[in-house]
């Protein structure tokens, strides 16, 4: 039974206030209580706005306001706590973000009344070690990826799976991608889309130097670990599309299943292969479309 909810919006959204307030009057008008992110409760001149891993633990479901970004960003300060996070999309609705601004408060109805479902969708934890020290601990939903940033030469990515040697990839850069981050920079690095609730992960080279280093699907159990050899400086690691950090030649990362899950609640006027053609422009319809 949901009683309480919390609101995450992102402030750089046009209007973000004012869908926060309507958002928040109509809740109470439905008996729920709302407590607020202290991001857009200061943006609305309000003080009781909460820091969001004690939002996540005070309330009963997640209302994220805004893109797939403020959603990735979300996730990561409240992984720990195994909540239900509904994302609804400012703009165009997203892979993540399913459920559309006009469609926020007949969506959150069937929500509120228990007629929804979730999906646990795996995520990685990150451990970057530079010099030899542990500096960086993540957990992140999408990928992480190494790039060469604006070093002219390739990269030597050294490759290991469960400590066996498995390949050095020579290329501009490597995608190690969960199912949810499938269709994001892994799908436009010439990767494959997997089901979100697959169990399962993507290592995928950037512009590979030898033709036959191909994206591979590997089981979500195994360890990963990637260290970089190369002469230069620069190359840089990116998380989620947020996080930046540099890794110097000799520096490794481990990657491997997080032992928390992002709990997503799906739209329930759309499913999965609706956002896939819609997203990705795919046409076609269920009758019609077969050859004459």
């Amino acid at each position: 039974m949901i009683k309480k909810i919390g609101i995450v919006a992102n402030i750089e959204k046009e209007k973000s206030v004012e869908y926060t307030f309507r958002l928040r009057e109509w809740s109470t008008q439905k008996g729920v209580e709302v407590l607020l992110d202290e991001e857009i409760a200061r943006k609305m001149g309000e003080s009781a706005g909460l820091e969001r891993k004690k939002l996540a633990s005070h309330v009963d479901l997640l209302v994220v306001l805004g893109g797939d970004g403020t959603l990735l960003r979300t996730v990561r300060f409240v992984s720990e706590y195994d909540i239900p996070i509904v994302g609804v999309n400012l703009g165009e609705f997203g892979f993540l973000t399913e459920v559309n601004l006009n469609e926020m408060y007949s969506a959150l109805e069937l929500i509120l009344k228990g007629e929804y479902k979730t999906e646990k969708r795996i995520m990685l934890d990150i451990s970057l070690h530079l010099q030899a020290e542990t500096i960086r601990q993540e957990s992140i939903l999408n990928d992480v990826v190494i790039t060469r940033g604006n070093l002219s030469r390739i990269l030597d990515l050294e490759t290991t799976l469960d400590g066996g040697y498995l390949t050095t990839f020579r290329a501009d850069g490597i995608i190690i991608s969960t199912p949810t981050g499938s269709t994001a920079y892994s799908l436009s690095a010439g990767g494959p889309i997997i089901f979100p609730e697959e169990d399962s992960f993507i290592i995928n080279p950037i512009c590979p130097h030898t033709l036959t280093n191909r994206p591979i699907i590997i089981p979500d159990g195994v360890e990963i670990k990637v260290i970089l050899w190369t002469k230069e400086q620069g190359a840089t690691v990116t998380l989620d599309g947020q996080l930046s950090y540099t890794m110097k030649s000799g520096d490794s990362m481990i990657i491997k299943k997080s032992r928390y899950v992002t709990n997503l609640v799906s739209s329930p006027h759309r499913d999965y292969m609706e956002i896939l053609r819609t997203k990705l422009g795919w046409g076609g319809s269920p009758s019609g479309t077969g050859r004459s």
